[in-house]
This record gives C-alpha cells, sequence and structure tokens, in this order.
C-alpha cells in the first residue's frame, strides 16, 4: 500500500499536500473540506501588522494627524468600520480551526516592528496552534541598508520568537538573497524548524491612463516550480531542517518533482483557488498513480532522489546548466 505520510513541523502529516495561506483559509467550513480532501496541514491566512495597527485604530490616528500632508495616503486603507479582521478575530479563528480539525493548523504571521512579531506569535501559541510560520514579506526601499543588515534582520526576528514560543517555527523567505545557503544555515543554527521556498511578491503595475500604481495579482503557474526546484535540491542535502516548497505546484507532478528535491512538503494556493479544493484529491491520486508504477512504496523513499547528493549529473544545478541551456538554444535557432 503507497505511504503518503511525511513529517512536517513535528508532526507526522497522512499527506505532504499543504495548504497554504489564501483567503479560502478564512472560513472553517473551507479547512474542512481541505481535511476532507487530504491535505496534511493547513496554513492559515496571514495576520498583517497593518490590520493589528487599524484594528487598535493608531493608525487611523495617524493618518488623520497628517492628513494635510498625506490626504492621498489615506485612500489605500479601508474604512476602520468594515475591516473586521484584527488580531483578536485572527486568534478566535486559530481556537475554531483547532476545533474542527485534526490536521495540523499553522498560523502565519506577517509583522513589522519586532516587538509585534514576537507578541502576537506567543499570542497564537496560546490559541491553539501547531507552529507559526513567519511570512516575512519585505522589500528593501533603502541605499543605507546592505544585504547584510538585512540577513541580520531576518535572524534577529526569528531568535526573539523562538525565545518566546515552545511551538515550532518556519520561516517563509523570498528568493532575493545573494547567498541563500548562507542565510538557511544561520536560520537553522538559531531554531527554525523549517523554510518555506519561496514566498511570491506580488509587484504593482503601471496604469498609463491614470499614471498611477496599481495593484496587480496574479496565480502562480507550473513555470514557477523551478526556482523552488533548484534551492530546495541544492539545500535539503546540507541542511537538517524540513523544507517546503510554496509556488507553482498544481499538478501531481509537480508534487513529485518537490518531494524528489528533498521537500518535505509542498503547498497548494493558486491551484485550489483556480481549481477548487477538491484538487487535493486529483493531486494524491496522481502522486499515488506515478510512486504505484515506479515502485515507490512511500514519501521518504522518493524525498531527496533527486537532490544536489543524489542527482545523477549536479553540475546542471550550477553553472553547468547556464551554458548547457544557451547552446541548445542556439542550436536550436540555427536548425
Amino acid at each position: 500500500m503507497i505511504d503518503l505520510s511525511t513529517f512536517y513541523l513535528g508532526h507526522k502529516l497522512q499527506s505532504p499536500l499543504v495548504a497554504s495561506s489564501s483567503p479560502l483559509c478564512k472560513d472553517v467550513s473551507n479547512l474542512k473540506k481541505m481535511e476532507e480532501a487530504g491535505a496534511g496541514a493547513v496554513v492559515l491566512h496571514s495576520l498583517f501588522e497593518e490590520q493589528i495597527l487599524l484594528a487598535s485604530q493608531s493608525l487611523d490616528r495617524f493618518l488623520n494627524a497628517g492628513a494635510d500632508s498625506y490626504a492621498e495616503f489615506s485612500s489605500y486603507f479601508p474604512e476602520l468600520g468594515t475591516y473586521d479582521i484584527g488580531p483578536h478575530a485572527y486568534l478566535f479563528h486559530i481556537q475554531a480551526a483547532k476545533k474542527a480539525l485534526k490536521i495540523p493548523v499553522i498560523a502565519s504571521l506577517n509583522g513589522g516592528v519586532l516587538e509585534s512579531w514576537v507578541r502576537y506569535a506567543r499570542q497564537m501559541e496560546d490559541a491553539g496552534a501547531d507552529a507559526i510560520e513567519l511570512n516575512i514579506y519585505f522589500l528593501p526601499a533603502s541605499f543605507e541598508k546592505s544585504g547584510a543588515q538585512i540577513e541580520d534582520d531576518y535572524c534577529d526576528l526569528l531568535a526573539a520568537v523562538k525565545a518566546q514560543v515552545r511551538i515550532p517555527v518556519a520561516v517563509k523567505l523570498g528568493p532575493f538573497f545573494t547567498s541563500l545557503p548562507h542565510l538557511a544555515y544561520r536560520l537553522e543554527c538559531l531554531g527554525a524548524s523549517s523554510l518555506v521556498l519561496f514566498n511570491r511578491f506580488y509587484q504593482p503595475d503601471f496604469d498609463l491612463d491614470t499614471l498611477e500604481a496599481a495593484p496587480n495579482l496574479t496565480l502562480s503557474t507550473s513555470d514557477e516550480l523551478r526556482l523552488r526546484l533548484h534551492a530546495v535540491a541544492l539545500l535539503s542535502s546540507r541542511l537538517n531542517l524540513d523544507l517546503a516548497i510554496t509556488g507553482g505546484v498544481h499538478t501531481g507532478e509537480d508534487a513529485i518533482k518537490g518531494i524528489m528535491a528533498g521537500a518535505h512538503v509542498v503547498m497548494l494556493t493558486s491551484a485550489l483557488l483556480k481549481h477548487g479544493i477538491g484538487r487535493l484529491e486529483e493531486i494524491a491520486a496522481e502522486i499515488t498513480g506515478w510512486m504505484s508504477a515506479h515502485e515507490y512504496n512511500s514519501i521518504r523513499e522518493m524525498r531527496g532522489a533527486m537532490n544536489a547528493a543524489n542527482v545523477p549529473n549536479p553540475e546542471i544545478l550550477q553553472r553547468a546548466n547556464y551554458l548547457k541551456v544557451l547552446g541548445s538554444y542556439t542550436t536550436k535557432g540555427a536548425a
């Protein structure tokens, strides 16, 4: 019998398919459907510090105080009276999810000030979360702050949160680091239980009619998986923490590639938004079908089979791939 179980963040999961943070996770009935469809765990939608500020009305006072100089700025925020997704509602949501589900419930936090990260991580643990994912969404804009200082900030954040909570902590990273392996190793040494690779940065577009920067949301495609596969394949043979792939997992084949690269779990958001929660069952069936055809009995046997330590041509994961791709394209073009 095919065994899809895996271990992630200290828990044995029934499947490596994890429903990751999305608007679907705001509804407990959806979380139940995810569990019934075979999700190994769920990551709740993120609690953002902006929501905390809005809920406390401190941001409202700030906006009013600066209305003369920054009147247009307030238009980017919703009315406080209709923005009912503050920290207390989020903590109640954790409690409701834990009561309704048997699978692990992972809270997601995106803070700004270090004290807020620590305070709300502690409250998420008290509310019953099985683990916390630090959803670090930071786009550098300062000319003064170096890449090394930014990495130090990530490490300081993790250390501060780890000092205050007992449950496992995952760190969700973006891909834009000059030396991801070095940062990953530092985070492992500081006690990260998992790295989630990679955060998708939703860049605004330019509206040429209004001459304004406009929010722009595009769901992922399978083409985005390769960036994640490359990073996980390089890291999984050298780190002892858990690895999760998020972004680009839409099919059973995508999930299998992620596991073979060394991921403990693969996370789905866009696939569920596009095709519905039932897509979890379809992908699980695709995985088991492939495993049966290739004589794999368990996820444990598969995991890491194609990472940098095990793939027959590890050089393709590094500089040699650049040369081969360019050479291949030139050859095709000449034909």
